[in-house]
């Protein structure tokens, strides 16, 4: 996801996360020079404990799902509460990745929606990383949010 909205192409070949990477990105939001430090977390519980740690201060958070894999789903709570930080209201968009797979999709909207209303999300959509499909929507709906107070 990262390397498609950075660099603004797939990589087949990508290998997983792991630890922490961090990206800049500079956009143009009403006007406005924004820098977005985007931060990737791996997902390895044996890095999870210090996640928070790097989350402290985030404005806001995309939190991913793979739509081909509902095993994707089972620590969402815990991811949650890394991103907040057990008490920080930050902005979280709910990513269900790999749209590309249509036919292999086994995570339906109407299921991802129950997640997103029980953990007070401010927005779904589905992305691709593969196609590009929604990926730089993520990011400007984020930014825009994180902007509009300012």
């Amino acid at each position: 996801l990262l390397y498609r909205y950075i660099e603004g192409r797939f990589l087949a070949n990508t290998r997983m996360t792991i630890g922490v990477e961090f990206f800049l990105k500079e956009l143009n939001i009403e006007g406005k020079k924004i820098l977005l430090q985007v931060w990737d977390f791996g997902g390895q519980d044996h890095f999870r404990p210090l996640l928070k740690n790097y989350a402290v201060g985030a404005r806001g958070a995309l939190l991913l799902f793979d739509l081909t894999r509902p095993s994707s789903l089972e620590r969402i709570e815990q991811w949650v509460d890394i991103c907040r930080g057990g008490t920080q209201e930050i902005p979280i968009i709910f990513l269900g990745t790999k749209l590309d797979l249509e036919d292999q999709v086994t995570i339906f909207d109407s299921f991802a929606l129950k997640f997103k209303e029980q953990y007070g999300f401010f927005k779904y959509l589905k992305i691709s990383s593969k196609t590009g499909e929604n990926v730089n929507l993520a990011f400007e709906l984020l930014a825009r949010e994180l902007v509009k107070d300012l």
